[in-house]
């Protein structure tokens, strides 16, 4: 299939000035009837969108009012850039899979919308590669170097991208240190299947009527990298849905039994909401360590050009090249410092006391009177 010029714009005529050009594109306009940067008559298409994001300097993935800026508002300002986006984004039947909070990153976000497209008739299903838009690479162009898209994939009419996903996966890094892992991850299996997990998340009882969900696996393993004489690992949870901070409140538990500060069987009793029925007072775990690793989909296979991809590979390699020139000046940095020689006649630092978990004063209580008023369960 050819892309029709009849009706292009031109955007650049050699050879002739502002005015000229701003005539031909009056008499554009006249002549097809559609202003001038107006792509509401184009044809459209529901497709999903895979996102990848580094999220330190984001303050989270969804939209917010007068908090910017967010990974969501990005690819909007990135769409309409592009011009992809047909009417406004309310027509656009938005959906994004996981709303991650501030400071955390993803691999695999999966948004869904109606985009711009080739198509000539809303009839047609498939697209060869050369014939569509090549969105990674569109978007691409638009988007800072700290958000990619990495795929995409045409989409049913009833698809959202948030309702339709089966499956997240969540990965949390961290060094090990001094921690007993193989008592973590005795405590980590206890989370696997179907639990009440308010004693693991934010209570959102405006919103959150049912804090059931279901976790697949939860496997804690070594990332073989090293650094500073530490191991790194991580923390690879696949569940069915998420509530509000449900992985850093687990990792946050988890750290607590690798400490040997608490036993594996403390979650037990956290699960257990007959025997805790509201969640212990304590600190969840950073947020900088958590990627959205992946979203589960029934027939989605994502796809992205062999010259987006190459684009892809060449741009996270010359990151990772900033980023590790980063670290070595952090290197020099420990090198021009001397190791104080320890002194005989001060006293240690006093460890803070660590209040066992089921003894600490339990959070204010958020439940709802009325169950019946709230909505329904909010799912990331």
């Amino acid at each position: 299939m050819t892309i029709s010029t009849e009706n292009q714009v031109p955007c650049n005529v050699k050879g002739e000035g502002h005015d000229d050009l701003s005539k031909i594109r009056r008499k554009h306009s006249k002549r097809t009837g559609h202003q001038v940067g107006n792509v509401s008559h184009c044809q459209k298409r529901l497709i999903a969108l895979k996102i990848m994001y580094f999220g330190q300097r984001f303050y989270g993935f969804a939209s917010e009012a007068h908090t910017e800026p967010t990974v969501e508002s990005e690819i909007f300002k990135a769409i309409e850039r592009a011009r992809l986006l047909v009417g406004s984004r309310e027509d656009s039947c938005y959906s994004r899979c996981g709303r991650t909070d501030k400071g955390v990153s993803a691999t695999g976000q999966v948004i869904s919308l109606y985009l711009r497209s080739n198509l000539k008739d809303a009839g047609e299903n498939i697209l060869g590669e050369r014939s569509e838009i090549d969105y990674v690479s569109v978007l691409n162009r638009n988007l800072p170097r700290d958000i990619r898209v990495i795929g995409w994939c045409p989409v049913a009419a009833d698809f959202l991208a948030r309702f339709s996903c089966l499956g997240r996966e969540y990965k949390y890094l961290f060094w090990k240190r001094a921690l007993d892992v193989s008592k973590m991850q005795k405590a980590a299996f206890k989370f696997i299947g179907e639990h009440d997990f308010r004693n693991f998340c934010k209570m959102d009882a405006a919103n959150v009527s049912n804090y059931k969900r279901y976790i697949t696996d939860f496997n804690i393993s070594a990332c073989d990298q090293r650094s500073n004489h530490d191991e790194l690992w991580s923390m690879n949870i696949r569940g069915s849905a998420f509530l509000w901070h449900q992985v850093r409140c687990m990792a946050a538990v988890l750290f607590f039994v690798g400490q040997g500060l608490e036993s594996p069987c403390v979650v037990d009793s956290l699960l257990d909401i007959t025997k805790t029925p509201r969640k212990p007072q304590y600190t969840m775990a950073p947020e900088l360590p958590l990627i959205l690793r992946s979203c589960l989909f029934d027939g989605v296979s994502f796809m992205c050009s062999s010259d987006a991809s190459q684009a892809l590979i060449e741009h996270l390699k010359d990151e990772h090249h900033q980023y590790m020139l980063q670290a070595a000046i952090f290197d020099e940095a420990l090198t021009c410092l001397s190791i104080p020689e320890p002194n005989p006649l001060e006293h240690p630092k006093k460890k803070r006391k660590h209040i066992p978990l089921l003894s600490r004063e339990a959070e204010p209580n958020q439940c709802c009177l009325n169950t019946s008023l709230c909505q329904e369960s909010t799912l990331f």
